[in-house]
């Protein structure tokens, strides 16, 4: 772990910060093309396969039966059943409140309206990882926002155990969400069977959700076949904090992010030098009581705690930083919150811990990760949606236009435009 005043960082250390996770889609792209050609050209054949190779596993039913997936929903815990029902509601209410008015129009003069129509998309794949831990939140996250924004078919793909079956809760998750389609396939081949289609996986128009390196290589390889919502590699947290924030709380929160994965990165900038000796002490000793402690000593070699002057510096460096996740643990949480720029979601206060936003509060935790949140949203309704423009013109209104199209048409060399717009006033 990284422990710093952050104007004393080498060259090296903050390039490997900012540019995290950098170089890796490199390293795994050709494996990761010859397993999608490989999907490509033969189907169902290469994902079992590939299930076999990868999983552990030989399925013969590549698609989760609707009794499988009901009696796994009924294996469940009631009390955690209606948990995930819980977290649903508020995923879905959240998302519900981001639908944009189906069609619009606004006059811009007489005789010209203009507006969008928005349109969900027809199909869309959710990929719901596995591997070291089960994600039925991802399940929640990534299809009930489709559903709400009315994608006709949503279709999950995760990977199966070794013993071929996909793990109940996540089947259970799946069935509260509204998936119409659950197929037991992971990794780069889920990705090539959603671009391509294959016998049984059905072909989607978009890719969501988060995955390990091949599955965001995959990802960004497939969309001339399938859009895809951005790249979401391991998961990452920044906190800003001043001398207000409970140092055990902090350090909570940079455990709970590096349970996730032996690559995840946990960064807390403050400028208080006592509360990052305390987050530090924390750090350490948390380390030592959780679970999960190998994956956690692994990612905290990616930790870093740093110690600045101001609080403008915290915000330029959390800009540069641009996190999935970003806690604002400080006094004057409007004024930080202001200067940000570039967070994937933001939690705002000693009592708004990741984990909140990563299974229950209603806000979505498919996140861009390594800084490409200055590019991209985290998922929401807009990924689910496409829009047109519209235009309403009259007689009147066209004529209003007339000059200035044909004019300009006519610069352009483009008579057959400006013809257009003449001939309707012969």
């Amino acid at each position: 772990m990284l422990y710093k005043k952050l104007s004393e960082l080498t060259d090296e250390e903050r390039n490997k910060l900012i540019g995290r996770g950098g170089g890796d889609l490199a390293d795994v792209e050709e494996t990761v093309a010859g397993i999608l050609n490989d999907v490509k050209h033969n189907g169902d054949a290469a994902l079992r396969e590939y299930t076999r190779k990868f999983d552990g596993a030989d399925i013969e039913a590549i698609e989760v039966s609707k009794d499988e997936i009901d009696e796994a929903a009924k294996s469940i815990d009631p009390e955690l059943l209606a948990n995930l029902e819980f977290a649903a509601a508020n995923i879905r209410k959240f998302h519900e409140a981001q639908m944009p008015q189906r069609i619009w129009f606004i006059e811009v003069s007489p005789g010209i309206e203009l507006g969008q129509k928005f349109t969900a998309l027809e199909s869309v794949g959710a990929y719901v990882p596995g591997g070291r831990a089960s994600y039925p939140s991802t399940a929640l996250m990534t299809i009930v926002p489709a559903k709400v924004a009315g994608v006709k078919n949503v279709v999950m793909c995760t990977p199966p155990g070794k013993d071929g079956k996909v793990n109940p809760l996540t089947l259970a998750a799946a069935k509260v969400a509204g998936a119409d389609h659950v197929y037991k396939v992971g990794g780069v081949q889920a990705v090539a069977g959603m671009a391509y289609g294959t016998e049984t996986v059905m072909k989607v128009d978009k890719i969501v959700g988060p995955g390990n390196v091949f599955v965001t290589s995959a990802k960004m390889q497939v969309r001339d076949m399938a859009e895809i919502d951005f790249p979401a590699g391991p998961s990452e947290v920044l906190i800003i904090a001043d001398d207000s924030c409970n140092a055990r709380m902090a350090a909570s929160d940079m455990i709970a992010q590096a349970e996730h994965d032996p690559n995840a990165v946990s960064v807390i900038v403050t400028t208080s030098e006592e509360l990052a000796e305390d987050v530090k002490a924390e750090v350490l000793k948390q380390a030592k009581e959780t679970l999960r402690t190998e994956i956690v000593n692994t990612s905290l070699e990616n930790a870093a705690i740093l110690v600045v002057d101001s609080m403008d510096e915290c915000i330029t460096f959390s800009n540069e930083f641009a996190p999935e996740h970003l806690e604002i643990m400080v006094e004057d949480e409007d004024a930080v919150l202001e200067g940000i720029e570039h967070a994937g979601s933001i939690f705002v206060g000693n009592y708004a811990p990741v984990p909140v936003g990563d299974y229950a509060s209603g806000t979505n935790h498919v996140l861009p990760t390594a800084g490409y949140a200055r590019l991209y949203s985290g998922l929401n309704l807009a990924h689910f949606m496409k829009s047109a423009s519209i235009q309403r013109i009259s007689k009147k209104g066209l004529e209003t236009l007339k000059g200035p199209v044909i004019s300009l048409a006519e610069k352009e060399g483009l008579q057959a435009h400006a013809d257009s717009v003449r001939t309707r006033f012969e």
